[in-house]
C-alpha cells in the first residue's frame, strides 16, 4: 500500500509539472545598459533555477534598435552570460545554449507590432500543445515611455484568459507626490494593481532581504529589544565613491533624496520599523504594515537635513548641458534626514538616512545601537566579548562593499546568538585585524550568504513566483511621496555645502542632531559680503543697531537669536513664577517657531514647565491631529519633549460636535472665557508672534475688520491660504500682554519687513503695525536685552537688508 501512495504522489507531482504550462517573458529595453548589466543575467538566472521543474520559457528581448543591430547586440549579450560557481562548466554551456536558443529579439513600436508579438506566442503555444501560465512584460525604459507602451500590451498583447500578466515597472516613478500620482493614475488604467510590479533593486539585496526574516525568526530574542526603551538610533546608509559625470541630466531632475532616500533608504526603514506580522510569508499582511509604517512617519521640517555638494558637480553640468559658465546648480549630490517614527515602538528614536555621491568610501548598511546601561568594575581589557555588557551592543545588515566587501549580518556577541537558516547564510570565516564599526570582527557573531546572487537575479525570482512583498504598491509609492514632497519642496532653494570628494572631505560632512534638527558638525565659514578674500564669521561682525519703527532694532545671527529668544523666555517665566505662581504662555504656530520650540525642549532644564500654562495665539479650523494644526506642530517640537501638566495645556476649541470652527458651536467664547477664568486681567505674561508676508499676525489679516479692534478677546477669521478658516486672539488681547515678542524668520520676509518699518498704525492694512502693549513703550529689539514689563520685542533675522552698514571689528 505504502509503494502504492508513493507512486500515486509522484504521478501527480508530474502531472503538476506538466500542467504548470509556459511563460513568455519580454524585455522592453533590452539593449540599454540596465538589461546588459543585470537584466539579462537574471533571466538567465530564472532559468538555471526554474528548468526541469514544469515550466516552458521564451525570452524576447524588444527595443526600437532595428532587427539586425537588436539581434547582433542580444547574441553578444548572451555569449557572456555566466552560472553560479557550483554548476559544472559543461553543464553552464549547456543550459546557456538552450537559454539563446529559447531568446530572440524583434523590433517593438506599434500596436501592430505588439499584435504580432501576442499572434506569435499563441501560435508557438498551439504548435508545441502547451499551455499559457502567463507573460511577464519589464520595463527597461523610461517612465514618459510607460503610457504609450502599456496601452498597446492592454490592447494588443494580452494573454488569454486563465493566464496572469504581470508588468514590471523601474524607477523613478514620479518627481513628487502629484507626478507619482498622475503616473499610477494612468498606468492604473490599463493594468490591475496585482498585475504591476514597480521594482526597488535595493529590496533584492540579500542583507536587505533578510532583515524580515531575521526579525521573524528571532522574534524572541527581540521581542523585548526592538524598540524605544532599548535602541538609541538606527543609520540607514548608502555611500558611493562615483560622482555624477555623464549622468548629470539625470542628476539636476532628480539629485540626491530622489535617486536614493526617497525609495531605497526609505524602504529599508520601513522594514526595519514596521510591526512584524505574525506571518512574514503572506505579502499582503508584509504590504499591509508596510503602509501603517509609512503613514507613522513624522513629517519632515527644513531643518530635518543637511545637503552637500561635491565641488567639480556644477562645472559637469556646465560641460554636458552646455549650461553659461556662470551656471551654479543647487541639486545636492550628499544629503543626511533625520526621521522620526509617530507611534509607541519608536518615539523619540533617531532614524539617521545619508547617501552620497564622491564620499570616501563605497558601502551600504543598516545598523541598529542599542542602548548600554551597563557599569563594568573590571578594566576594559578583561573585557569579553560574548559577556561584557559594556561593549557595544548593535545588529548590523551589511549590504555590501565597504572593508567586508560582500554581504553579512552581524549581531554583537553580548546580545545573543541569532538564528538564520543554515542551507542559505554560513558564518563568516575569521578575518584578523578587520573592525567594523569600532570593533574587531571577532566580537560579532557574523553571517554571509552561502551563495551570493545579485539583487536583480533575486526579484526577477520574486517576480515569477508572484512575491509582491519585494515590490512597491501604488499606495505604499504615494504614502512614500507624501513624506518626501513637502521637504524638498522646502529645500528646493537652498545652497548645499561644497566639499572637495573622497578622502579629502575630512570632517566637513559630518553631522549631529538635537530634537529634530540636524545640522553640520563643522561650521562652514559663510561669504556675507562680497568681495576678496577669505569669508569672515560671525563673530567678525558686531550686533547690528538700528531704528525699526523710530524704535530701537538690534539684529542678530539666527542660531544666536534663537537661543538669546529662549533664555529670555526662560528667565521671564522664572520671575512670572516667583512673583505669581504661574507663568502664561501664548504661542504662534507655524515654522518659524519650530527652532524656538525645540531649543526650549533640548536646552533649557530649569524652565518651569510645571508651572507653566501653554495657549495658543492662532489655530487653523482643522482637527488636532491633523498635520496642518498649530497644535500638533506645539506637540510634536515642544510638548512631547517637557513635563507640562496636561490640565496646563489650553488648545484653541475649533473642533467641537464633530464640526470645524462652527459659530453656532461658539467656540471662540468658550477660549475667551477659560482665558478670563484662569489668566489675570487676561493679561499673558508673554505672547509670541509672527509676521506673515502680507503683514498679518497671529491669524489677523489684512482687509479683515474680524478681530483688529472692539471687546472680543478671540474671534474666527478667514485666510486668503488654506486651511481658509481660523482663530484667533484678538488685538486688544494681544495688546493687554505684558510682553509681546514678534519673531520674524526667513528671507522671504525682507519686502514686508523693510515696508512695515515704513507705516504707521495701521492694522487693517497691516495687522502686525496695531500691536502696541498698552501698558508699556514699544521697543523692537533683538533678544541680546532682557524683557521689560510691557514692551514689544522684535526678533529680527540677521538681516543685511534693514540695515545698509556693518562694523567690522
Amino acid at each position: 500500500m505504502l509503494a502504492v501512495a508513493m507512486y500515486m504522489a509522484l504521478l501527480a507531482c508530474l502531472q503538476a509539472q506538466e500542467l504548470q504550462g509556459h511563460v513568455s517573458i519580454i524585455l522592453l529595453g533590452a539593449t540599454g545598459d540596465l538589461a546588459k548589466k543585470y537584466l539579462w543575467q537574471g533571466l538567465f538566472q530564472l532559468y538555471l533555477d526554474e528548468v526541469g521543474k514544469g515550466y516552458s520559457f521564451s525570452f524576447h528581448g524588444a527595443a526600437l534598435t532595428s532587427t539586425k543591430q537588436g539581434q547582433e547586440f542580444i547574441a553578444k549579450v548572451l555569449e557572456s552570460l555566466s552560472c553560479p560557481e557550483d554548476v559544472a562548466p559543461g553543464r553552464c554551456a549547456e543550459l546557456r545554449g538552450q537559454f539563446q536558443q529559447l531568446s530572440q529579439y524583434r523590433h517593438l513600436r506599434t500596436s501592430e507590432d505588439y499584435m504580432a508579438l501576442s499572434k506569435d506566442i499563441e501560435a508557438q503555444l498551439q504548435h508545441r500543445g502547451l499551455r499559457e501560465a502567463g507573460r511577464i512584460f519589464y520595463f527597461s525604459v523610461p517612465p514618459f515611455a510607460y503610457a504609450d507602451i502599456a496601452r498597446n500590451i492592454n490592447s494588443s498583447c494580452r494573454p488569454g484568459p486563465g493566464a496572469w500578466l504581470r508588468v514590471v515597472l523601474e524607477k523613478p516613478f514620479g518627481h513628487d507626490h502629484l507626478s507619482a500620482q498622475q503616473l499610477a493614475t494612468e498606468l492604473g488604467s490599463f493594468f490591475q494593481e496585482k498585475e504591476m510590479y514597480r521594482v526597488d533593486h535595493y529590496l533584492g539585496k540579500q542583507a536587505v532581504a533578510q532583515i524580515l526574516p531575521f526579525r521573524d525568526q528571532n522574534r524572541k530574542a527581540l521581542d523585548g529589544l526592538w524598540n524605544r526603551h532599548h535602541v538609541e538610533r538606527v543609520e540607514i546608509i548608502m555611500k558611493e565613491t562615483v560622482d555624477a559625470e555623464g549622468r548629470t541630466s539625470f542628476y539636476e531632475e532628480y539629485g540626491v533624496i530622489r535617486d536614493v532616500l526617497q525609495n531605497h533608504l526609505t524602504e529599508v526603514l520601513t522594514l526595519v520599523a514596521m510591526e512584524l506580522p505574525h506571518d512574514v510569508s503572506s505579502s499582503e499582511a508584509v504590504l499591509r504594515h508596510k503602509l501603517q509604517a509609512f503613514r507613522a512617519l513624522r513629517g519632515l521640517q527644513k531643518g530635518s537635513a543637511v545637503l552637500g555638494q561635491y565641488q567639480a558637480y556644477s562645472e559637469q553640468v556646465r560641460r554636458e548641458q552646455r549650461k553659461p559658465d556662470g551656471f551654479h546648480s543647487l541639486t545636492p549630490t550628499f544629503a543626511g534626514i533625520l526621521v522620526h517614527m509617530d507611534n509607541l515602538r519608536w518615539e523619540g528614536i533617531p532614524f539617521l538616512l545619508m547617501s552620497g555621491k564622491a564620499l570616501d568610501e563605497r558601502v551600504g548598511y543598516v545598523r541598529i545601537l542599542f542602548r548600554n546601561q551597563a557599569y563594568c568594575a573590571q578594566n576594559e581589557k578583561r573585557w569579553v566579548a560574548d559577556q561584557s555588557q559594556c561593549l557595544p551592543r548593535q545588529i548590523i545588515f551589511y549590504i555590501g562593499h565597504g572593508e567586508l566587501g560582500s554581504p553579512a549580518v552581524l549581531v554583537s556577541q553580548n546580545l545573543f546568538r541569532p538564528s538564520l537558516p543554515s542551507k542559505s547564510w554560513k558564518e563568516v570565516e575569521g578575518r584578523p585585524g578587520l573592525h567594523l564599526f569600532g570593533r574587531p570582527l571577532s566580537d560579532y557573531y557574523a553571517y554571509s550568504p552561502v551563495r551570493e546572487q545579485d539583487a536583480y537575479s533575486v526579484l526577477i525570482s520574486h517576480i515569477f513566483h508572484g512575491r509582491k512583498d519585494s515590490f512597491i504598491t501604488t499606495e505604499n509609492l504615494l504614502a512614500s511621496w507624501v513624506f518626501w514632497t513637502p521637504l524638498l519642496d522646502s529645500l528646493a532653494h537652498e545652497v548645499p555645502r561644497l566639499y572637495p570628494g573622497g578622502t579629502e572631505n575630512g570632517h566637513l560632512l559630518d553631522f549631529e542632531f538635537s530634537g529634530t534638527q540636524l545640522r553640520f558638525s563643522q561650521q562652514q565659514l559663510e561669504q556675507l559680503v562680497p568681495g576678496p578674500g577669505s569669508a569672515p564669521k560671525p563673530s567678525d561682525f558686531q550686533v547690528l543697531q538700528a531704528k525699526y519703527r523710530e524704535s530701537p532694532l538690534i539684529s542678530a545671527w539666527p542660531e544666536e537669536l534663537i537661543a538669546k529668544l529662549a533664555e529670555d523666555i526662560e528667565a521671564t517665566a522664572v520671575r512670572a513664577v516667583q512673583r505669581f505662581g504661574e507663568f502664561h504662555l501664548a504661542l504662534s504656530g507655524g515654522s518659524s517657531p519650530v527652532p524656538l520650540f525645540e531649543q526650549l525642549a533640548t536646552r533649557h532644564y530649569g524652565f518651569p514647565w510645571a508651572h507653566t500654562h501653554l495657549w495658543l495665539v492662532d489655530e487653523r479650523c482643522v482637527p488636532l491631529r491633523d498635520p496642518e494644526s498649530n497644535f500638533q506642530g506645539l506637540q510634536a517640537h515642544l510638548l512631547q519633549h517637557v513635563r507640562v501638566p496636561h490640565y496646563n495645556v489650553h488648545p484653541m476649541p475649533v473642533h467641537l460636535h464633530q464640526r470645524l470652527c462652527a459659530e453656532e458651536d461658539r467656540g471662540a467664547q468658550m477660549y475667551a472665557s477659560e482665558i478670563s477664568a484662569l489668566v489675570t486681567n487676561s493679561s499673558f505674561d508673554l505672547v509670541l508672534l509672527g509676521m506673515g508676508m502680507d503683514g498679518h499676525t497671529a491669524s489677523l489679516f489684512p482687509q479683515s475688520p474680524a478681530g483688529l479692534e472692539g471687546t472680543q478677546l478671540v474671534v474666527l477669521t478667514r485666510s486668503p491660504s488654506k486651511p481658509h478658516e481660523r482663530m484667533s486672539l484678538s488685538l486688544p488681547l494681544i495688546n493687554r500682554a505684558r510682553k509681546v515678542a514678534v519673531l520674524v524668520m526667513g528671507r522671504m520676509k525682507r519686502e514686508i519687513t523693510m515696508l512695515v518699518s515704513r507705516v504707521g498704525h495701521e492694522p487693517k492694512k497691516w495687522p502686525i503695525s496695531g500691536v502696541l502693549p498698552s501698558s508699556g513703550q514699544l521697543v523692537w529689539k533683538d533678544p541680546v536685552k532682557s524683557f521689560c514689563d510691557g514692551d514689544t520685542s522684535f526678533v529680527g533675522r540677521a538681516v543685511m537688508e534693514v540695515v545698509q552698514t556693518i562694523q567690522v571689528l
